[in-house]
């Protein structure tokens, strides 16, 4: 059981990802619908997990998993995203991401690759 932030603007993507999180019997740690306090939240609560949206107004995912990746070099985050563009891809595992998630995704996915980083 691993604790699990999800920070993504789309109100219909945080309500799946909190599902599939009750499914797998892993704890939300908290939501945030923008990347602004990202680093805020993410060192108040210290999850296992970020799950990371890449498109987000005004702060994306790529400054967001800078951030908290500059504070814990430890951080594991999962990066969430409509794109497959591989160097995208490729900059994000770089930048210290542990793994990357296509949109669409499916339950399934998610929680194997939550397992697969937790056991990092």
């Amino acid at each position: 059981m691993a604790s699990v932030v999800i920070i993504d603007d789309s109100d219909a993507i945080r309500m799946v990802l909190r599902d599939i999180l009750i499914i797998g019997k892993h704890v939300l740690a908290g939501e945030l619908n923008s990347g602004e306090k990202a680093l805020e939240e993410y060192t108040k609560l210290k999850p296992d997990i970020v799950l990371l949206d890449m498109a987000m107004p005004k702060k994306d995912g790529i400054t967001v998993l800078k951030e908290i990746i500059g504070f814990d070099k430890n951080a594991k985050i999962i990066m969430i995203s409509a794109s497959d563009n591989q160097e995208t891809v490729k900059e994000c595992m770089r930048l210290g991401a542990k793994e990357y998630i296509l949109k669409p995704f499916n339950f399934h996915e998610v929680l194997d690759k939550i397992i697969q980083v937790v056991n990092l």
